[in-house]
């Protein structure tokens, strides 16, 4: 049983409208003095979150941060993620800005895409780790830890993972360019997710000014690594499956696996599926979906700057609830959602932030660019 952490005075099924934020809604920056090494606020949910039968995902209220009339006030919210990702390695994000009209847009239009003829989406193919654009056939990507090609392949061939997803980057790229379909074949989907793109990338900078403060650092210390929009927007589609293939050994939705960028934007429908990992006792945990919210976690590269500070946690998707049919026996029903993988500029270097090792504390990993390390881990996990 999952239990869901609500600040003071917020129920996860408030009906206040959602603040539409821009850039232009931002406070302005102002650099705090550094405080103790990345103390440890929030210590009650800490202590909570390391058992199972406690085990919790925070639920943050973002618009304390957006609207902030003091810095004090932005700092709050700052340490509430901060800690989260310290603890859990996730957080649900209320009050983001993003309006759910503009959400259950970007799934009409994707549910659409994926209804195609398998013929017309064939044609868009994903085909370069590089580029990381197109449509990614069911069966044909199987995401794990493990970089052994060999090892990987068994995987795919025994249990592959049970999903069709279609990719899409930046639109202005100079060499790699995205797989559109033909506006007659699904209208309006190129704009519809080019704005989505951008509404994601405005909230993910916003984000990362607060995880910034939380750590003790500039409120812009992110801002010229993060602002040449390397992201992307992976839609997916799980089709309806017999539970008891999901149910078979190694087999899932999506098997268990850590994002590779900063940060990763969660959008999905009521259906669930989704597993946390409680870092803490290894041990998967649902993170149920709540209506209005953003599941955000910390990907591999945010862990790699912190020296492993903040947790890019383990997550899996498997099988929800099943219908019962009496022919069939149980079925999973299908699944939609969207995520946004936030990346730091392809040129970045991930070092060790300054203040995340020290004294007793060394540098776990060697600096590495974005670029290098995000197409290392794409390239083995596709077929």
């Amino acid at each position: 049983m999952i239990a869901i952490l609500a600040p003071a005075g917020l129920s996860w099924r408030a009906t206040t409208p959602a603040i539409c934020f821009r850039r232009t809604l931002s406070v302005a920056p102002r650099r705090l003095p550094t405080r103790p090494y990345l103390r440890r606020s929030l210590a009650t949910q800490a202590e909570d979150v390391r058992s199972d039968a406690n085990f919790r995902i925070p639920l943050i209220d973002f618009s304390k941060f957006l609207t902030a009339t003091s810095q004090a006030e932005k700092q709050r919210t700052a340490d509430e993620i901060v800690n989260g990702f310290k603890e859990v390695g996730f957080i649900y994000l209320d009050k983001h800005g993003i309006p759910d009209d503009m959400v259950q847009h970007a799934f009409r239009k994707s549910a659409e895409f994926f209804r195609l003829p398998i013929n017309l989406k064939s044609k868009l193919a994903w085909d370069d780790p590089r580029s990381n654009r197109g449509y990614v056939a069911l069966g044909r990507e199987r995401v794990t830890q493990s970089d052994d090609l060999a090892e990987i392949a068994k995987l795919r061939e025994k249990a592959p993972d049970c999903k069709e997803t279609m990719e899409i980057g930046r639109d202005w790229d100079k060499t790699w360019k995205n797989h559109w379909p033909r506006e007659s074949d699904a209208p309006g989907f190129k704009e519809t997710m080019m704005h989505f793109f951008q509404t994601c990338h405005e909230l993910h900078v916003v984000i990362m000014r607060a995880i910034a403060l939380g750590l003790d650092l500039d409120e812009m210390f992110f801002e010229d690594k993060i602002h040449e929009q390397y992201h992307n927007l992976r839609l997916l589609s799980y089709p309806p499956i017999r539970t008891e293939i999901l149910q078979q050994e190694g087999q899932a939705r999506v098997g268990a696996h850590s994002d590779f960028g900063t940060l990763t934007l969660l959008f999905q429908d009521a259906v669930g599926g989704l597993e946390v990992e409680n870092p803490h006792t290894k041990h998967f945990q649902p993170a149920i979906p709540i209506p209005g919210t953003i599941v955000v976690n910390a990907g591999d590269l945010l862990s790699r700057w912190s020296n492993d500070v903040l947790h890019s946690t383990l997550h899996r998707v498997v099988a929800p609830p099943a219908e019962q049919n009496s022919t069939t026996g149980g079925i999973t029903p299908a699944r939609q959602s969207i995520a946004f993988f936030c990346n730091p500029n392809f040129g970045t270097e991930i070092a060790c932030l300054p203040n995340c090792h020290g004294p007793g504390r060394e540098q776990k990993y060697a600096p590495v660019t974005t670029e290098q390390y995000i197409v290392r881990r794409l390239a083995v996990t596709y077929n």
